[in-house]
């Protein structure tokens, strides 16, 4: 970690305002209200357990329930798919909208397993920053140094939030070295842990120069305890940990005058004490100060310490978010970028979303708004079909929860009930013929045959299909040759999901079966009467997909080579984006 001037970071409030206008009458005051954020970590990091208390903080809910908890009463808000409750993981992104601090806040929670990366990348496209949870035990793994380079390439801010300190954990510097080195993004700290594991005291809030300590059950002396699996019992004091006269529930929040305050000794044992000094100011001297413009260019990170299981750290970090998080940002598409502040209304869907109910078989589309404001009723243009369509029920989520949306702002995340007309990537305007980029779809990484149990469902099995595709749950082609479907995903765990919700939402038993197919691409050439050639002479190999577009379906990684080489007119994309 390089060595930086060892000035302190200057309190936030200096940097930014942190009290929103009292008379938001306006767009802009609307919209600078607005913090629309994804959640991003490795499987097991502890991210939807924070996401769940973050809801908590912001007062959607008056329960957490812990992910692997027991009881439908404890169950995660944002895993609410039965498959989710079963296996105890995130499949699906959540979209959850809750008030917080004069803020409206569009918490986006997205799998964190790297079979289900798609939607997450998908979900990316419509956040302005996002939240890293790192396991104090584990550093950076693979699937968060992935999904970092998603926010990268579109230069999404990034807060860091170090989890399960009230475990074993790793040295703090080197597991912000590690933040620096893998991820090539400068840190700074914004809280700094006082112990770990079975010692763990709380932390020292740098940015307001407070003192946090580990309230009883674990709520930093402003929730009441969680308990459940990992949970710490009793306050710290009863652990023998706090000096006679301290008590967790008076320090939590304790305003001091610097790390040389007397009061600190008072609040912490003599030991814990020095030790805190000694690494705040070594971490200081490492670390640069922090500055807005650079965490919202994306090229810094403020680092959060706490853990999620025991609410503490979360106040702090959600704070920090209304501090700090930029408001919505323009978007791009093609030929400009659209500004959040433009009066016309526009979004794009990102995401599609089968069976939320599945007594009324719905689908909704998401549509992330990227300008003006949105009433009921208004008529937007949807520019794919040309058409003008009537937005007569829109609704905000709570997960699989909703309620009517009477009106919507720049940065907001509303749901709009539909039949199959709206697809991912499609946008909505006033009038415009707008295309957003940016929005990805990726050749599979493995393909098998699905065939019913019962022949007599195969065309409710296609149907369910293609519901499936529209909303990014799965690739599906229709090849030229045979009648059985092909699926392609990323991971095989999305195979189960899938039969999972095959059965389960359209009362269709599926097996899914080994095929000698290597990979799918699609196909392009600028050139009409050169595709025409190549799709004849491989007609065998060629299909279509859920859009109708076609499709090359390859043996093995020679017979992609070599028809490449044969057909050098054609283009074959890996990557494909979803620009209506």
């Amino acid at each position: 970690m390089a060595r930086h001037g060892a000035a302190p970071a200057a309190p936030l409030g200096r940097q930014t305002s942190t009290e929103p206008p009292e008379n938001m009458s306006t767009l802009a005051d609307h919209v600078s209200r607005r913090r629309t954020f994804a959640i991003i970590s490795h499987p097991d990091a502890g991210k939807t357990t924070l996401t769940e208390k973050l809801l908590l903080f912001g007062g959607a809910i008056q329960l957490a329930g812990a992910v692997k908890a027991r009881g439908d009463a404890r169950r995660a808000r944002s895993d609410w798919m039965k498959v989710e409750q079963e296996r105890g993981i995130s499949v699906t992104a959540s979209v959850m909208t809750f008030d917080y601090a004069g803020c409206t806040f569009n918490l986006l929670d997205t799998p964190g397993h790297e079979d289900f990366s798609e939607d997450t990348y998908r979900t990316l496209t419509a956040v302005d920053s996002a939240v890293m949870v790192i396991d104090a035990a584990k550093g950076i793994e693979a699937q968060t140094r992935k999904l970092f380079e998603v926010c990268r390439l579109r230069d999404v801010p990034i807060v860091t939030f170090i989890n399960k300190m009230d475990r074993e954990a790793r040295d703090p510097l080197e597991l912000m070295d590690e933040i620096e080195s893998t991820l090539a993004l400068a840190v700074t700290p914004a809280s700094w842990p006082i112990g770990m594991g079975q010692s763990f005291l709380g932390c020292y809030d740098l940015f307001h120069e407070r003192l946090l300590l580990l309230a009883r059950g674990g709520g930093n002396g402003s929730q009441g305890s969680q308990g459940g699996r990992g949970g710490q019992q009793g306050s710290p004091r009863q652990r023998g940990r706090l000096p006679a006269g301290a008590t967790a529930d008076n320090a939590a929040g304790n305003v001091s005058r610097g790390l040389d305050d007397p009061r600190l000794d008072r609040q912490l044992p003599a030991a814990a004490a020095a030790r805190l000094r000694e690494d705040v100011h070594m971490a200081r001297g490492l670390c640069p100060p922090f500055d807005l413009a650079s965490y919202r260019g994306g090229h810094l990170t403020p680092v959060y310490f706490g853990s999620a299981l025991n609410n503490f750290g979360v106040r702090e970090l959600l704070s920090g978010l209304v501090e700090l998080a930029p408001s919505p940002r323009p978007q791009p598409a093609e030929g400009r970028a659209v500004d959040p502040a433009e009066e016309a209304v526009t979004g794009f869907v990102f995401k599609i979303q089968a069976n939320m109910d599945p007594k009324h078989r719905d689908r909704i589309a998401f549509v992330r708004l990227c300008s003006g404001r949105f009433q009921r009723g208004m008529k937007l243009f949807h520019v794919r079909s040309g058409k003008t369509l009537s937005i007569a029920s829109p609704v905000l989520f709570l997960a699989q929860d909703r309620e009517l949306a009477e009106e919507a702002w720049a940065g907001d995340i509303i749901g709009i009930p539909n039949h199959g007309n709206l697809r991912i990537g499609d946008a909505l305007t006033e009038g415009e013929p707008l295309r957003f980029t940016g929005i990805p779809s990726f050749a599979p990484e493995l393909l098998r045959k699905v065939r019913p149990q019962d022949p007599m469902r195969a065309k409710h099995l296609g149907r369910a299909l293609l519901h499936l595709a529209e909303e990014g749950a799965a690739q599906v082609f229709r090849p030229n040759f045979g009648t059985d479907w092909i699926v392609g995903v990323a991971g095989a765990l999305q195979f189960d999901v899938l039969a999972d919700r095959i059965r389960t939402e359209y009362g269709i038993p599926v097996h899914f079966e080994g095929t000698s197919l290597f990979t799918a691409r699609w196909v392009e050439a600028a050139d009409h009467q050169a595709f025409k050639r190549f799709s004849h002479a491989n007609h065998a190999n060629m299909a279509e997909d859920h859009d109708g577009l076609p499709v090359f379906l390859a043996r093995n990684a020679w017979h992609l080579k070599t028809t490449g080489e044969d057909w050098p007119a054609m283009r074959f994309l890996k990557t494909r984006e979803q620009v209506q």
